[in-house]
């Protein structure tokens, strides 16, 4: 059987750069070999592009850009060739033709719709949400309009523009007034938990203010209420028929699962499955199917949601492209659920070549 010429891209323009790698290393030591011809592309932090050839444990170590092998390359978007090209500086340059494009990057400029639409452009299908889907998916204010129109329970909020803040003590009184003390102030366009701060008064507010329109980059963060309980995912899996995975559960020991709780596991746990009754396990399933299809996904994607203290379900977001190392809650879910992590790569794969 002639074999799949697939694309494996990671690294990019994002602060969770360091994540893509451990996740594409994990994905590079378990995906079947014999079935798929491998084309390993990097991105540098400054967003050139290189085929590289160099072992996972550089990749993963982020010493692959200094890898002597390197070659520069650039997109084809044309009827001939679809892929890419090794570009040469005295020479043609080389087309490389590419089947599929398993992306397993991060965050913005990879998660956010950008390089999905570019892929669309170049007619190459590829893993995961399409272009719309993850933009929306990617911005907290949009994934919270739709949600709510589509009756997914969602927390209160506010959308706060960076440059219509003209007064932050008017500002922090009206979200004390709305969401109550304390509340969340999230970028709407980062991930991993940058720039997300739970504040209990107006100087932790100003502060977390600064931060989150640091990370978010287009001048946009919500201020989100409170949701006393504690949090919980669903691996949601397909295009017209699902496959939905386990649910897990997050134990944390701080006030939210931030970066150091999601990679380092600092003060945290997780639980797959979750330790909830057999009826929210249910529920939670529900709600994440329902939030998938309210947003088009496609491919996958991991929905997290919280558990109340009365025992309710609330949608938290949708990540596109969660974490993809063996033990990353996505994975786990799925195994839990029957599917290996060899098997899961080859059925995301056969999803986006349908």
């Amino acid at each position: 059987m002639e074999k799949i010429k697939l694309a494996v891209i990671f690294g990019g323009k994002s602060s969770e750069y360091p994540v893509s790698l451990h996740s594409t290393a994990s994905l590079l030591r378990q995906i079947n070999r014999e079935r798929y011809e491998l084309h390993t592309i990097g991105i540098s932090k400054t967003g050139d592009w290189f085929l590289y050839h160099g072992s996972i444990d550089d990749l993963e170590h982020d010493h692959w850009l200094s890898h002597p092998d390197n070659q520069p390359i650039g997109l084809a978007c044309t009827d001939k060739h679809h892929g890419f090209f090794i570009l040469h500086e005295d020479q043609v340059n080389e087309p490389i033709e590419i089947d599929c494009v398993f992306p397993v990057l991060h965050g913005k400029n990879g998660e956010d719709g950008t390089l999905q639409g570019m892929l669309e452009l170049m007619q190459i299908p590829y893993v995961g949400c399409g272009h719309m889907s993850s933009a929306i998916c990617m911005d907290k204010e949009m994934t919270h309009i739709v949600c709510e129109r589509a009756n997914v329970p969602c927390a209160p909020y506010m959308a706060v523009y960076e440059q219509c803040v003209t007064d932050e003590k008017a500002l922090y009184q009206k979200a004390a007034d709305k969401l109550k003390v304390p509340f969340f102030v999230k970028s709407c366009n980062a991930g991993s938990s940058f720039g997300v701060h739970k504040v209990h008064d107006f100087d932790e507010f100003t502060a977390a203010l600064k931060d989150a329109f640091y990370h978010d980059g287009k001048g946009k963060v919500i201020l989100e209420a409170t949701i006393e309980g504690f949090e919980i995912g669903c691996a949601v899996m397909g295009n017209d028929e699902l496959f939905v995975g386990s649910v897990d559960e997050i134990e944390i020991g701080q006030e939210f699962f931030d970066y150091e709780g999601k990679y380092e596991m600092r003060d945290s746990a997780i639980y797959c499955p979750a330790r909830i009754s057999k009826e929210l396990f249910q529920q939670a399933q529900q709600l994440a199917q329902r939030a998938y299809r309210a947003m088009n996904c496609k491919g996958m994607t991991r929905v997290d949601m919280f558990v109340t203290k009365e025992n309710t379900i609330v949608f938290n977001e949708l990540n596109t492209i969660p974490g993809f190392t063996a033990t990353s809650r996505y994975p786990t879910m799925m195994k839990e659920a029957g599917i290996a992590f060899p098997d899961l790569i080859d059925r995301l794969i056969n999803l986006a070549m349908e």
